[in-house]
């Protein structure tokens, strides 16, 4: 790599040291603007500013939900179940791009039909502690490929018909994340008009 290339490379996906990659997450005002970066490892405590991640919905060509299971030691709410995918996009990296490369990263999966439903989404919830405060844009779309969890991501995926998972969100007893309860019933709320393919009547936004 020419010097010439590195300084763009260290600001998208941080700088190297001892053989480890700084991971940097992209801070955001009210606004939801840029306004500056942060290390992931180190970003999440019991006050966590304000930060750039998405979440993922893929589903299948019959419009059931690929559910999984975060690994358990996660940083952040270990163990829970929740939709497809979340993460970070990198300083500079489109949020659509990062969505793609995480579903690689943690499924080993594509995704075709990618659809951004709520772009304005928002929360802030804690455990255990530790604090997610997250502007984070909630996008759909059909997965391509067989999942193949990895492990220190993933503990386990399954496939689940909608209505279950929007039933398991609305339950304060099930271990379904935070973030997911708040998004599956908005995203539910987008189901108003529906075409005849397979599994459209399940998929949010399919119309």
């Amino acid at each position: 790599m020419s010097g010439r290339d590195e300084p763009a490379i260290r600001a998208v996906f941080g700088s190297r040291k001892y053989g480890w990659r700084v991971e940097l997450v992209v801070l955001v005002d009210d606004d939801g603007k840029p306004v500056g970066t942060a290390d992931k490892a180190g970003v999440h405590g019991a006050r966590t500013p304000r930060h750039l991640a998405f979440s993922c919905y893929g589903f299948d060509a019959s419009g059931r939900l690929l559910v999984t299971r975060r690994a358990r030691d996660k940083v952040t709410f270990p163990g829970v179940r929740t939709n497809t995918c979340c993460g970070h996009p990198a300083p500079g990296e489109p949020v659509a791009e990062a969505v793609r490369r995480r579903l690689r990263h943690e499924l080993a999966v594509d995704v075709t039909d990618l659809d951004l439903l709520l772009p304005d989404f928002a929360y802030r919830a804690s455990a255990n502690g530790i604090e997610e405060h997250e502007l984070c844009p909630v996008f759909v779309g059909t997965v391509v490929g067989t999942p193949q969890p990895r492990p220190d991501e993933v503990e386990s995926c399954e496939w689940w018909p909608w209505e279950r998972f929007l039933e398991a969100a609305a339950d304060p007893t099930s271990d379904v994340s935070p973030w997911a309860r708040l998004q599956a019933p908005l995203l539910d709320g987008l189901r108003t008009e529906y075409d005849t393919s397979p599994g459209a009547r399940s998929r949010p936004g399919a119309g």
